[in-house]
């Protein structure tokens, strides 16, 4: 099943109240090994691992993007025992003020035979940071440095498994098809240097520096005016790009004509411009012109070794599939579970005539009521097809082309969001305890 782009923001920008802290803890082998396989969940093009903190298995999005530990959404059933406590303050992406946090150290982190010691972890007191509705999956953290300052990190989108190798027998491979590049960190966070080509009528690559974002569900960020080529799009639409840390993130939605990677071209990409309001804190690295983010890094086996400032790329499985955007104007979220009644087996009984009468088969059914996901529209785009089709923040999705939207995974009913231009959606939706069917074709808001 593809994974696609959605218009929520992961990646976070974050500065400390008083002096940054930083972990002085370090993740290892257990033993003698000298590699670790981990299999992955990829959802919205994000990476999602389960990792235990303290003894409490939890699912943490990778996210080479932020330069801290973060833990959110914790409920009474995933309660972790933190130490060394107190409160401070985060500020991030979005224009609202800063959120309470918890910073806790002294923490062991563990996943397979890797153990993670002495690890410092921010949790967010504010209980609307919620990823989880976003996935339709439970995420409780965000993890990026690290981890990933401890090893060479090989990961393959296509197989969904991570490779952990040891940096000091690491030997990289020889690879015809693979380019290497060099990394620049600001704030423990990496660069990397591209080309961007922003129309077909002119044939000049842009040189950019953009930070590498896997966490980020996009393709592209670029800041406007962040180099003298760099100027708002003639063809875009205004959007909501993301909640971050401190608030909502709008900006412009537009395509490119060329995203260049060394010898790799990836034609007309995805690119959103946030306004500037948004990423006054992101803008604090004056040379960086805007993020790249994990709807590129998917379409490539990446390789992270941040010991020797390099990243590897390959061309992986998802590299011919085209840069789309959401052209129902729909933001679906996770809505909690819904009790259904399913048919469970049918039992069947003879039962005799009399005289001339033919037998009778009795069919017994019976049912079981099983919780399902439930999902709800949570906003919906001004003049988008499902605007002008009637449909309203709040709705409940119930089918989608026919189908009960409780049999499918979220992002399996984002993605057909995703399709061609004209293709026909139909919607059934609960409305103040009403059933209502809607039908709408996608539009390519760019034209």
């Amino acid at each position: 099943m593809k994974s696609y782009i959605v218009k929520i923001l992961f990646s976070i920008i974050l500065l400390f109240s008083g002096s940054d802290v930083i972990s002085q803890g370090r993740f290892q082998f257990e033993n003698a090994s000298e590699r670790q396989s981990v299999s992955f969940k990829l959802s919205n093009n994000l990476i999602v691992l389960p990792i235990e903190v303290n003894g409490r298995p939890l699912n943490f999005i990778l996210d080479s993007g932020v330069g801290i530990t973060l833990l959110f959404n914790l409920y009474a059933k995933d309660s972790v025992m933190l130490n060394n406590k107190e409160k401070v303050k985060l500020q991030g992406l979005g224009s609202e003020e800063s959120v309470e946090a918890v910073l806790s150290k002294g923490n062991l982190f563990t996943f397979g035979n890797i153990n993670g010691f002495n690890q410092s972890l921010y949790l967010i007191l504010d209980d609307s940071f919620d990823l989880s509705s976003k996935l339709g999956i439970t995420v409780h953290g965000i993890i990026g440095y690290e981890i990933l300052k401890d090893f060479v990190v090989d990961i393959n989108y296509g197989t969904k498994r991570i490779n952990f190798y040891k940096p000091d027998t690491y030997k990289h491979k020889i690879c015809k098809k693979c380019e290497s590049y060099d990394l620049e960190f600001f704030k423990l966070k990496p660069y990397i240097n591209v080309g961007v080509k922003l129309d077909s009528a002119s044939a000049k690559t842009i040189p950019v520096k953009l930070l590498i974002d896997s966490g980020g569900s996009d393709a592209l960020w670029l800041f406007e005016n962040s180099h003298p080529d760099i100027l708002p799009p003639k063809k875009y639409f205004n959007d909501l790009l993301g909640e971050g840390l401190s608030g909502a993130v709008y900006g412009k939605r537009s395509k490119i004509e060329a995203l260049v990677i060394g010898k790799f071209e990836l034609k007309n990409p995805t690119v959103s411009f946030p306004d500037s309001a948004s990423i006054s804190y992101a803008r604090q690295f004056d040379e960086r012109n805007g993020s790249l983010g994990a709807s590129v890094l998917k379409r490539f086996n990446v390789t992270f070794d941040y010991r020797n400032k390099k990243i590897s790329l390959k061309k992986g499985s998802y590299f011919k599939e085209p840069f789309n955007y959401n052209m129902s104007g729909i933001e679906l979220v996770y809505n909690g579970k819904l009790l259904v009644k399913e048919q469970n087996f049918a039992s069947i009984g003879l039962e005799n005539g009399n005289g001339n009468e033919k037998n009778t088969v009795i069919l017994d059914y019976n049912y079981k009521y099983t919780f399902k996901p439930s999902y709800k529209i949570q906003s919906i785009q001004d003049g988008s097809p499902a605007y002008n089709a009637g449909l309203l923040a709040g709705d409940i999705v119930i089918k989608i082309n026919g189908k009960f939207t409780y049999e499918l995974p979220l992002d399996e009913i984002i993605g057909k969001f995703f399709q061609k231009e004209n293709t026909k959606i139909s919607l059934v939706v609960e409305r103040n305890g009403k059933d209502y069917e809607y039908h709408f074709y996608l539009k390519d808001m760019l034209k």
